[in-house]
């Protein structure tokens, strides 16, 4: 087994991108986790935070489209998380 969750998110601009990987970074460490691999934050296309048991993965749209890993795992469960219902 790679890891138990891919969380795969996208970014609008590359701020953004950095600022939701900070953010991640930040939440995690205050219940203990911090990052075993943190890739990509000066390009900010696709920034990926390694956690063991689960790999955060950030992308600007055209990197996410160019890509595409959700087809890598298409046979894997998917939840959908919608920021409207989950405030």
């Amino acid at each position: 087994m790679i890891t138990d969750l891919f969380v795969i998110a996208t970014g609008t601009s590359r701020r953004h991108i950095q600022t939701l990987a900070e953010e991640t970074e930040a939440s995690l460490k205050e219940i203990g986790r911090r990052p075993l691999r943190r890739e990509g934050m000066e390009d900010a296309t696709w920034v990926l935070l390694d956690y063991g048991d689960v790999i955060v993965h950030i992308f600007d749209q055209a990197t996410r489209d160019f890509y595409d890993i959700e087809r890598l795992w298409g046979d894997a469960p998917r939840r959908q998380y919608d920021t409207a219902t989950s405030a």
